[in-house]
């Protein structure tokens, strides 16, 4: 019904182009095919500048020229060859331009800036059309052109945000960033140990690498029994979800075919009912059609 691309769409310090939103397209075009709505936030690769590797240097120390196939060469480089990197705000702009109306992506707030990818969907009941049954916030939360970390300034949005669209926290609600916070550190696995409960997951396979700081989101979401999961990208090693006071801290699992790592291709699967009591469940599917690892993620009990 909905997809949620988490960040590292594309790994912008190895593409040598003056603007990489080509690539995102094709990154996010099997939603778009299918026709299924998406939403995306950035993680530390995305707009990151071209990082020229040692073997491009010739003896004298001069780097050769390397543009893409569509640039001839040229004595000096191409105008087109810039290798700057391709910031968020056109990434975000050209998936919107080419979204044929599926994308629910959304720049966000300018006081935010630079993050981009900070915004709220509103899902709405079956039962009751007008009204919303869940709330999902997306956060930027770095990397890249700037500090891995969910700023001051963002946890004052979602404290304005939350108050107003659901201040009695009667709605439940789902978050969304790319680089994990450094509760993830607290509740993890010992690395490459095998996952046990309370904890439930299958991939284990590194040290949770976090953001630089923590600066009160954290807070903020632990202390709303309204919130019931987080989800992040970044470690492409973990697939795992723990509990962190009262709610779930979630590893999606490595989707793409870039990056690094060479574990089993897989998806993180979240199923929200609503019917008699409002309910999340989640598991991996793997790229083979099998699935694990299945957690309920509106359950306070942790057992």
């Amino acid at each position: 019904d909905f997809v949620v691309y988490l960040g590292d769409l594309v790994t912008a310090n190895n593409v040598p182009v003056a603007n990489a939103s080509l690539y995102w397209d094709r990154a996010i075009s099997p939603a778009r095919r299918r026709g299924v709505p998406w939403s995306t936030v950035f993680g530390n690769h995305d707009d990151m500048p071209f990082e020229w590797p040692p073997e491009w240097f010739s003896p004298a120390g001069v780097p050769p020229v390397h543009c893409p196939p569509a640039a001839s060469a040229m004595p000096e480089p191409d105008p087109g060859c810039i290798f700057r990197g391709t910031p968020r705000v056109e990434l975000m702009t050209a998936e919107l331009d080419r979204a044929c109306g599926l994308s629910r992506s959304s720049v966000g707030p300018r006081e935010l800036w630079p993050g981009v990818s900070n915004y709220v969907l509103q899902v709405l009941s079956h039962e009751k059309p007008h009204d919303p049954a869940l709330l999902m916030y997306f956060l930027d939360s770095g990397g890249g052109s700037y500090p891995e970390v969910v700023s001051c300034a963002q946890v004052t949005w979602f404290h304005s945000q939350s108050r107003f669209l659901n201040p009695d926290g009667r709605i439940p609600e789902l978050v969304f960033w790319h680089v994990p916070s450094t509760a993830y550190v607290k509740v993890a696995p010992k690395a490459t140990s095998e996952v046990r409960k309370p904890c439930v997951g299958s991939l284990n396979e590194e040290d949770v690498a976090p953001q630089v700081a923590e600066w009160g989101m954290m807070d903020a979401l632990a202390h709303r029994p309204s919130v019931k999961a987080i989800f992040v990208g970044h470690n492409h090693g973990l697939d795992w979800c723990c509990p962190y006071e009262k709610l779930w801290l979630c590893f999606a699992r490595h989707t793409g075919h870039g990056g690094y790592g060479d574990w089993p291709r897989g998806a993180r699967i979240v199923e929200v009912a609503e019917k008699k009591h409002f309910s999340v469940n989640s598991w991996i599917r793997m790229e083979n059609g099998s699935t694990h690892s299945h957690v309920t993620l509106s359950s306070a009990r942790f057992s």
